[in-house]
């Protein structure tokens, strides 16, 4: 199992670049971040600071959406890096939430997030595509590599992951859901003709090593909230008795509304919602020896990486207990 580290990009920015260079010194292969660019400083102009100050980590945003840039800026954004720094970037995308709320915007439609995908991978690696009814092509590139993973929940983007991404992103470490949306890609990649060992299957989740694990718990009921905004799209599109399952969806009942001023940060009052059951089943609390029971638990699910978010009281404690006591265990 791969792990990479997620963060915000809260000013200074030489902090996020810091913490990065640290993470990778500790054993992390990947370096994401949030991508919304109001509400957090432009994560591109840091990624280049990130990739200088480090040697192989990979960096991307986790996640990016097709409606904030033009794909023909996001495909160059890419491609810059990887020829100043040698394809160390991946491009997590999703049909957009804070970054497009917040503008006033809704997200984008899977039909319209399809072809960003196609159409930034295939400017990003140098081949010519349709764009705006144009033909483009960034005559630059050579030997360029962007693979493009794909944030889902619900069945329809889930097919949309197994169709076409080269990665799967899910946003929550409860293996039951984890089963059911890896299975789901899978299936899908098969009915399609591809190979479903192919797609990178990536748990995103908050983690938060040590003993307290009612202050645990209040620190990371944040990203039950996160969550929940996409929940509440699904249980809008298919109703509480659809597809997706219970085990995803009954919490969002409570849900009254959302301010993306609080937006992943610890204490959002807009999270009052979210049982302690759903912080846990959603999340790693305890000490070290429960992450390891957990990412074995989702390893053997089939994830391939386990991307922790850092947005709590103890991150650089937590980031210093993976690199000395967890990613050791599931070296090959």
């Amino acid at each position: 199992m791969e792990f990479g580290v997620v963060l915000q990009t809260d000013p200074p920015a030489r902090a996020v670049v810091e913490r990065m260079r640290v993470a990778e010194a500790g054993g992390f292969g990947y370096g994401w971040t949030f991508d919304s660019c109001v509400l957090w400083q432009e994560p591109f102009v840091i990624y280049s600071q990130i990739l200088a100050n480090t040697s192989s980590l990979v960096v991307g945003p986790m996640v990016t959406n097709p409606s904030t840039r033009d794909w023909s800026v996001t495909a160059s954004l890419f491609a810059t890096l990887n020829d100043m720094f040698g394809n160390r970037t991946v491009c997590g995308i999703g049909r957009g939430d804070s970054a497009r709320r917040v503008i006033g915007q809704r997200p984008a439609s899977l039909a319209t997030l399809a072809e960003a995908m196609r159409v930034i991978k295939e400017l990003a690696e140098g081949r010519e595509v349709a764009h705006h009814g144009t033909a483009v092509r960034i005559p630059w590139v050579r030997g360029g590599k962007l693979e493009m993973w794909m944030a889902a929940y619900g069945p329809k983007a889930l097919r949309l992951v197994g169709e076409q991404a080269d990665g799967f992103i899910l946003q929550t470490a409860d293996p039951d859901i984890a089963r059911w949306t890896i299975g789901s890609v899978r299936e899908a990649a098969r009915a399609a003709g591809r190979d479903p060992s192919e797609i990178t299957m990536c748990v995103a989740a908050p983690a938060y090593v040590g003993n307290d694990l009612a202050r645990q718990r209040d620190q990371l009921r944040w990203f039950g909230g996160m969550v929940g905004n996409h929940v509440a799209d699904l249980v809008a599109r298919y109703g509480a008795e659809g597809p997706v399952p219970r085990a995803l969806t009954d919490y969002v009942e409570g849900r009254q509304g959302y301010d993306y001023a609080h937006h992943g940060r610890a204490g959002n009052p807009s999270t009052d919602f979210v049982p302690d059951s759903v912080v846990d089943r959603f999340c790693l609390l305890g000490p070290a020896a429960a992450h390891v029971d957990r990412l074995a638990e989702l390893a053997e699910i089939g994830v391939d990486q386990f991307a922790l978010y850092l947005m709590h009281d103890q991150a650089d404690r937590t980031l210093a207990s993976y690199s000395d006591q967890i990613i050791g265990r599931f070296r090959a």
